[in-house]
């Protein structure tokens, strides 16, 4: 008998299904028993009279929550029954894996009595039971299903990037270093230098979802040291512009295939509705940004004369939202000085680069890219690189490659924004920190 999905009985009233799942709740009364077990499509209410098996009645009472079962009993209209009005009963149950008690933590108990993240993560495979993790990672499965879609109906080309490197891949900071063979290799910190190659070799448009490596030792509700990025190079382009343009319908058809697939759950689950961006969103020049933060009050470090900070960052998503209603705005026209060699210049010291906020959050950073040899060249020993460790990479410019531009974009903060969830470790999967290696 092949198994049925909790969530597809309803199709198969009076017939006699096979069922796989955790057992969520038990009521062990007098002269019946109640199940309530789950999977990932719902939960459901097996029903037995101890008197027709007492056998089987003795084998239900050791049961214990959360162990994996495997039921087989008819499935039958009950109206009384609060979960979906069906119930089943019992006919035969085998115990799969029996759950050691007491468990590490309660996933379905009250949010409020829920222990520390860190303690979670610690159980996270317990964790990711609970019903909002669940949902979480079906969302984002569907975002990057609307990502692929997105690109594929431009013609663009899945790339898979190496992970190891030879020499730094940008900035020469915040890199992992390790032993291979009998030299040193490196983490990849990003995908660019792999995504130009692809312009250089005529593919046009790439895009890549794959992992990437910060050695950075924050400790923030936004920084991981292994995290997946979401990359998109493309040719041909007139400015950078062209990327951001891009990037914000992308981003628009993204948000509206994941309100369509999750937003009745994801509102009843969390209590959001999912907002789908308007397009174009607002761009701001970091010398207008400047300004603004001027304006409400806002005082930079020093050290960030050429930059923004978080606190400077959520400054302007909320005076942008409340001057335009958007939670997404660009700023634009970097300083030259805070970027990296390969951004193409704007005059003698801006940069046609972009960073993308959302609800404050810095999700995005892109740029037009330096496409002429000789150009590159000299704002690469301006930066204080010498040619040799990445002369490789400098001779993709030397035959012929077209304008390009492109951006990377943080896959579990652009989770963090869409759901409005406060904390990263909570948009993925398994997280990575300076001090977290496990599970």
């Amino acid at each position: 008998m092949e198994r049925t999905p909790i969530g597809d009985l309803r199709a198969h009233l009076d017939q006699t299904v096979m069922i796989k799942g955790w057992l969520h709740v038990l009521r062990d009364q007098k002269k019946i028993q109640f199940i309530v077990l789950r999977d990932k499509t719902g939960m459901v209410q097996i029903t037995h009279w101890k008197p027709n098996d007492e056998k089987l009645a003795e084998l239900i009472s050791t049961l214990t929550t959360e162990s994996a079962l495997r039921v087989t009993g008819k499935v039958s209209d009950n109206p009384q029954v609060k979960l979906g009005g069906l119930e089943i009963q019992l006919e035969s149950l085998a115990v799969e894996n029996l759950a050691e008690s007491p468990l590490p933590f309660e996933p379905f108990g009250e949010k409020d009595n829920l222990p520390a993240l860190d303690y979670r993560l610690d159980w996270r495979f317990m964790d990711l039971r609970r019903t909002e993790n669940l949902l979480l990672f079906q969302a984002q499965t569907t975002m990057e299903m609307a990502l692929r879609e997105f690109w594929l109906e431009r013609g663009y080309i899945e790339m898979h990037s190496p992970k190891l490197m030879g020499s730094p891949s940008e900035s020469g900071a915040e890199l992992f270093e390790l032993n291979y063979f009998e030299t040193k290799a490196y983490l990849a910190q990003s995908p660019q230098f792999y995504k130009q190659m692809a312009m250089a070799a005529g593919f046009e448009g790439v895009f890549e979802i794959g992992p990437v490596f910060r050695a950075d030792p924050s400790f923030t509700s936004r920084h991981m040291t292994e995290f997946t990025s979401i990359d998109l190079e493309i040719s041909w382009i007139e400015d950078e512009d062209d990327v951001m343009s891009n990037q914000e319908r992308m981003l628009q058809y993204a948000f509206q295939r994941v309100k369509d697939a999750h937003g009745d759950e994801i509102k009843e689950v969390f209590g959001l509705e999912i907002e789908v961006p308007q397009v174009p969103f607002p761009r701001v020049t970091m010398a207008e940004a400047h300004q603004i933060l001027k304006d409400v009050g806002y005082q930079l470090p020093p050290e960030k004369k050429n930059d923004l900070d978080p606190g400077a960052e959520r400054a302007l998503g909320d005076y942008i939202k409340q001057k335009t209603g958007s939670d997404f705005v660009y700023i634009t026209e970097w300083p030259f000085a805070v970027r990296p060699f390969y951004h193409m210049k704007k005059g003698d010291n801006l940069t046609r680069s972009f960073d993308l906020l959302a609800n404050g959050l810095e999700i995005t950073t892109g740029a037009q890219r330096e496409h002429r040899y000789d150009v590159l060249l000299e704002q690469a020993k301006e930066k204080g690189l010498t040619p040799d460790p990445i002369q490789f990479y400098l001779d993709f410019f030397r035959y012929g490659c077209p304008p390009h531009g492109g951006y990377g974009m943080g896959l579990s903060r652009l989770l963090m924004v869409m759901m409005k969830l406060s904390n990263i470790r909570e948009t993925v999967y398994l997280f990575r920190g300076p001090n977290r290696l496990h599970p």
